[in-house]
């Protein structure tokens, strides 16, 4: 419950910074499909996140047209790395593939968690979608690990680094 003199949250900087990380998602599992195609043995499991993601792109696509939320300026730069993060991945294998959607989710878990904090029942249409979608994120970073993450070469220095990049693309979205 918010306390009189909490900030209320900015959910256009939300949904801003959601349109953008559900693109960049939808990206990185393009470049991976691209790439492994139905070749692999994590390629159905991939072909099934991604159309979660494009459910949740096409849901904040609807939600920058209906609350006339500028979308990042960003979006050319979200487009062109995570398909490339997305191929670069596959090109490493099906393991390093998950590593980078577990490292994503994990960190979108957290953003999404802290989002569900600020708004503390000031939008609930907003928070049932994050909420909703959280789960699916959740459901995507145990997919991921249960295909191997772990075992990808280098798993804590490629989680570390994605999870510092989905930080800093949250930060930079948000804002331009």
């Amino acid at each position: 419950m918010r306390m009189a003199g909490d900030p209320i949250p900015d959910t256009k900087s939300m949904i801003r910074v959601d349109h953008a990380g559900e693109y960049g998602a939808a990206r990185i599992y393009a470049g991976q499909l691209a790439v492994m195609g139905n070749r692999s043995t994590v390629s159905g499991e991939i072909t099934r996140m991604a159309a979660q993601e494009e459910k949740h792109l096409i849901t904040f696509d609807r939600l920058i047209r209906e609350r006339r939320v500028r979308p990042t300026l960003l979006m050319p730069l979200w487009h062109s790395a995570g398909f490339a993060l997305g191929a670069l991945s596959a090109l490493a294998g099906p393991k390093a593939a998950m590593a980078v959607t577990a490292a994503v989710e994990t960190e979108i878990d957290r953003h999404y968690q802290e989002q569900r904090n600020q708004l503390q029942g000031d939008d609930p249409e907003l928070e049932g979608l994050i909420t909703e979608f959280q789960a699916e994120e959740l459901e995507h970073k145990e997919t991921a690990l249960a295909h191997g993450a772990e075992q990808a070469v280098a798993y804590p220095l490629v989680s570390a680094v994605i999870r510092a990049g989905c930080r800093a693309a949250i930060r930079l979205s948000e804002k331009i």
